[in-house]
Formats: structure tokens, C-alpha cells, sequence
């Protein structure tokens, strides 16, 4: 067993750094991706209804028609290796895995599909590990991304070793390691000919951002709620994401009027954050855009969302509406910036530094 420096010999608790990013169907088939997708939506974070609502929608609604488009978008971008996503999640636990202490296990699990979280704290659990740090592939937080995530791998550590120690990485969007890691890696396309950048960020619903202000009295019950200081930031989705473009843009010296920010990816039937992606991919060139590039802030790995919803669907849209060039800026993926983003938070992790995790005072004040 190995010790510390110290004369009295104290053991040094077992420690790991777990990934956990979204998920994917195993295969592009339509039963793998219905099955996947009942998963995904049938988690109360996400699809927050009361239980027997959400099941007529999802088995009534959604998943009788979907599964049959959606498996077809999947197969779009399928790769010989599988799912973009899994492929690239796997090359950042392998980077990330070869650059800090080789003593420290780097696990990765998806909050839907395989690796399931169950099974990574299963094995953490049977492999000694005490104490995990939780890096939570998203940069900012949702209760359907961020917190799911937290309160998943919460609950079964509980479940299979109460006594091990959860640190968790806080929703980063607009520090300045996170910031100047998405500057190095999105640099060489700002360098080329462009009229217009574009932030796009994954959509949720307005009901999202009201229920996690535990104020009640700040997101959207004042004007300009999102750059008003308020605690309700936190928490807030939307405030975040405009912290995450002003913070870039500033850093990458873009002047106002020469970006521009939307949400993607909405489910219809309520209000969701706006304006939504495809709305300007249409509007923009009218307003004299030709050259566009598209940035996706809100994550980290290219996925369905990137490399079909926007790369081909919104290129489509934009070029049909008279624009002339589309490109999507590549997400952060396994690039260098990224992995050295990443191994900094370890080591401070490891050097025991307060900002650089959350522990459990913030995830329990969000898993009730």
C-alpha cells in the first residue's frame, strides 16, 4: 500500500478521475436507438412530467416515429469505430490517461447507453477506489445534462460503497482555462475569411431555467435576467451560455454585431430558449452573411448534434437561404487544449484546490 511522506505513515486514500459524457445507441439500427432513446427520455431530468405523463408521451408520442428517423440520422455519421462520440470519449480517457500520475485510474461511463454509470462505479468499487473525481462533459449546467449526471453517479456510489468520496468538477463555462482551450482549438478557423460567427447551444426548456432558480424571482421575472448578477446563475443555463460567448468573444477579439447566438434541438409543444438555430441559419443571410462558422460551446465531443444537426441539416438550411460558405468549428474532442484543460483540473484536484472541484455541498443542494 502506498503511504505519504509523513512519519506517521498514513495511507493514502485510492483515488480516480471518472468521464461521464451523454451517451449513444449501440448501433444505428432502429431498435438500438428506440431503446436508447427510452432511456435518455425517460429520465425525470429530462422529460420532467409526472411519471404516468411521461410515459404516454414517450411510449405514445415519441417513440413510435422517431426512433425510425433518428437511427437514420445516426447512421449519417456512424464510423467503422462505432459512434463519434463513444470514439472520441474514448481517445480523451486514453490522452487524458497518459499525461497525469499513472497511479491515478481514468475511468469513463455515459449517463445513457454503454458504459452505463452503474457498471463503472461497480468496477471502481471492486477495484479499491475511495475517492473520484467527476468531470462531467458538459461546461455548463442543465438539470438534463450536468445535474443527471451528478446525481446518477451519487446515487450509485451510495448504492455500492457508501463510503466513497465524490469531488465533482463545477459547470466551467467561463473560466479561463476552459475559455483558452476553446480559443486554441477553434483559432485556426477564425484566422480564415468569415463574415459571422455563430454560437449554437443545445435548447431547453424556458420551464428548465424558472425551476432551477431556487429564488423564484430572478430567471425570466426580470429584464435582462441574464447579465443582471444574480446566485440564480449558478444554476442558470441560459446566463451561462451567454457568459460562456462573451468570455470568447472577448478573448478572440470578435467586435459586437459580428457574432451572434442561438439554441438548437427542441422538442415542440413549449417554449424553449430562443432564437432557435435553424430560425437564423435562414435569417442571417438575408441580413448579408455569406461566410458563416457555426461554434457548439455546449459540447465537448462532436455528436448527432454537431456533425447531423448542424454540419449537414444546418448547412443545408443556410446555403439554401443564399449563404455561401458553412463551417462547422470542431468541438474541443480529444484535441490538445482540451486534454491539458482536463489534466490541469486533476492536478489541482490532486493538489487539494478548493476551486477546482465542487464537493458534495453543491451536488446535494441540486439532487433533491
Amino acid at each position: 500500500m502506498k503511504t505519504s511522506d509523513s512519519s506517521l505513515d498514513f495511507p493514502r486514500r485510492a483515488r480516480a478521475v471518472l468521464l461521464v459524457n451523454l451517451g449513444s445507441p449501440e448501433t444505428p439500427s432502429v431498435p438500438e436507438v428506440r431503446r436508447y432513446l427510452r432511456e435518455f427520455l425517460g429520465d425525470e431530468r429530462v422529460l420532467d412530467l409526472p411519471a404516468p405523463l411521461r410515459w404516454l408521451l414517450l411510449e405514445g408520442v415519441i417513440l413510435p416515429t422517431r426512433p425510425k428517423k433518428s437511427a437514420h440520422a445516426y447512421a449519417s455519421i456512424w464510423t467503422p469505430e462505432g459512434s463519434p462520440l463513444i470514439r472520441t470519449s474514448l481517445s480523451v480517457q486514453r490522452k487524458l490517461a497518459a499525461v497525469v500520475d499513472p497511479d491515478l485510474p481514468v475511468y469513463l461511463a455515459m449517463r445513457y447507453g454503454l458504459p452505463s454509470i452503474a457498471s463503472v462505479v461497480d468496477r471502481m468499487a471492486t477495484e479499491g477506489i475511495e475517492e473520484v473525481l467527476l468531470i462531467p462533459q458538459y461546461p455548463h449546467y442543465a438539470m438534463s445534462s450536468w445535474e443527471t449526471v451528478v446525481v446518477r453517479v451519487r446515487e450509485e456510489a451510495a448504492r455500492r460503497d457508501p463510503g466513497m468520496v465524490i469531488d465533482c468538477v463545477a459547470p466551467f463555462y467561463a473560466d479561463s482555462d476552459y475559455i483558452e482551450a476553446l480559443h486554441a482549438a477553434s483559432r485556426p478557423w477564425l484566422v480564415e475569411p468569415h463574415d459571422h460567427v455563430l454560437f449554437s447551444y443545445h435548447g431547453i426548456p424556458l420551464r428548465h431555467l424558472r425551476k432551477a432558480d431556487s429564488s423564484h424571482a430572478h430567471c425570466q421575472c426580470t429584464a435582462h435576467c441574464c447579465t443582471v448578477p444574480s446566485p440564480a446563475h449558478a444554476t442558470c443555463y441560459r446566463a451561462q451560455v451567454m457568459a460562456t460567448t462573451r468570455a470568447f468573444a472577448a478573448r478572440a477579439g470578435l467586435v459586437a454585431g459580428s457574432y451572434s447566438v442561438s439554441f438548437q434541438s427542441r422538442l415542440a409543444g413549449e417554449p424553449w430558449c430562443e432564437p432557435f438555430t435553424d430560425h437564423e441559419l435562414r435569417r442571417l443571410p438575408a441580413a448579408g452573411v455569406k461566410r458563416l462558422l457555426v461554434l457548439c460551446p455546449a459540447f465537448v465531443a462532436d455528436c448527432l448534434e454537431t456533425l447531423e444537426e448542424i454540419a449537414v441539416e444546418g448547412r443545408a438550411t443556410f446555403l439554401a437561404a443564399g449563404g455561401e460558405s458553412f463551417q462547422l468549428i470542431p468541438c474541443l474532442n480529444d484535441q490538445s487544449p482540451y486534454i491539458e484543460f482536463l489534466a490541469g483540473r486533476v492536478a489541482r484536484w490532486q493538489g487539494v484546490s478548493e476551486p477546482a472541484v465542487a464537493r458534495p455541498r453543491f451536488a446535494d443542494a441540486i439532487s433533491a
